[in-house]
This record gives structure tokens, sequence and C-alpha cells, in this order.
């Protein structure tokens, strides 16, 4: 059973005349534990797929479900306990705190998690080990480059350890060491078990995906199935 399947999604904005189609009839599954890269031109509908699979957006018409959950079926409560519990988001812009420390910033998921402080920072801390920056906990995002607030975006997007991890363009800001560094941590994540969907414009990026659906023009016109690769790509 597949664990995300998007059926006939549409999403369209306006009305009448002036009826924007960003995507339509979009149906593809996903299995728990995949990587899949979505790949298209700017304007293609990538992000707006993303936002639609990330309970983020509704779509018009059609539906999302995720290990069995109707997602759009939810109410909007529940919709947002759902993405607490399911979805970590990691986005080509950082979106960090600039006064808070890597470490507050990577608690921040936990904000509504009833737990005792001291056991979010240790899982915040945990979360930092991961992505190898247990050394920069209390430093400011002014004092770290960009690759390492990268890392931390990714830290704080699987702080709650949530089954799928949604990242869009995460290397844009990026220069090609850093890039890879980062598709690396993702690759480590998802062989750890996380569904990654990853939307990128990077050749380089979606090779370390196992599919890659093309997207134009709000559709999917084709799917590849790739040989990820290897952790140990060279700079």
């Amino acid at each position: 059973m597949s664990f995300v399947r998007a059926q006939q999604l549409v999403k369209q904005y306006g009305s009448g005349e002036s009826t924007v189609t960003a995507i339509s009839d979009v149906s593809f599954e996903i299995e728990d534990g995949e990587f899949v890269a979505i790949m298209g031109e700017s304007g293609a509908g990538k992000s707006t797929l993303l936002a639609v699979l990330g309970a983020i957006n509704a779509p018009t018409s059609g539906s999302l479900v995720v290990d069995e959950i109707d997602v759009y079926q939810l109410k909007s409560e529940q919709r947002a306990d759902f993405r607490r519990e399911y979805l970590g988001f990691v986005f080509q812009s950082f979106h960090l705190v600039p006064y808070l420390t890597v470490l507050e910033n990577v608690m921040l998921p936990l904000a509504v998690v009833k737990a005792d402080r001291k056991v979010k920072r240790e899982m915040a801390a945990e979360a930092l080990k991961q992505v190898d920056l247990l050394d920069k906990v209390d430093r400011l995002p002014n004092q770290i480059s960009g690759g390492e607030k990268e890392r931390v975006a990714v830290a704080r997007a699987v702080v709650n350890k949530p089954p799928v991890l949604l990242a869009d363009e995460p290397t844009g800001n990026l220069d090609s060491g850093n890039s890879k560094e980062i598709m690396k941590l993702l690759q480590a994540l998802n062989r750890d078990g996380t569904t990654i969907v990853m939307v990128t414009h990077s050749h380089d990026c979606a090779r370390f995906a196992r599919r890659i659906l093309q997207v134009s023009d709000g559709t999917i016109v084709g799917e590849n199935h790739n040989r990820p690769m290897p952790a140990e790509y060279p700079n």
C-alpha cells in the first residue's frame, strides 16, 4: 500500500476568464521510505504541488491520502495536527529567527509539544547532532555560514521525527560544495527511513533521488527511476 497517494489533484486561482490553473489532474503514489524529486522549469507548478502535499494549500479538486488519512477531509485544526505529526519542511530561504540561537531555532516546532523544556533541548540537540552542528548550538544565524543555516533548517524540520520531509529547492541559495553536502544529508535521512519529496531544478540534486517526476504546465509529463548518487559522491 502506498504511503502517499495523490489523485487527480487540481489547483486553480481566480475565476471565470481570469482562472489560472497551477496544477492539473496530477496523480501519483509514493512508497514509504522513497526519495522522490519533482523537477520542472520555473512556473511549472512544482512549489504549488509541494504546498498541496504539505497540507498547506487545499486543492480545488482531487484528493491527498497519507498513511490512509484523507488530508483535505480533515478540519483545519486536525490538518494542523497532521502537519505537526507527519511533515517536516525545508525551504530555499532558511527562515531562521535572527535573534534566536541555533538550538532555539531548532526547538521552534516543539513549542506545541507537551514536554519539559529540558527534553525539548535534548531533542533539538539530537537533531543538530544528525546534521553535524552540535558545536554551533549557541551561535546566532548571522554567525554561521549559508550551508550551516540550511543544515539548521533541516534539523528544525526533523526535530519531531516526521515520517515525511518536504524540501523546496533546499540548495537554491548554496554553492555547489554546500549543495552536495545538503544532498548527502538528505540522502542519509532517507536511508534512515524518512520519506523525502524534493522540488528542484537541479539535475545534480535530482540524481540523489530514487525517482524523478517531471512537471510541465502543472501536469506530470514524465517519470524516471534513478540509481541514486552514492553518499561518497566527491566534491
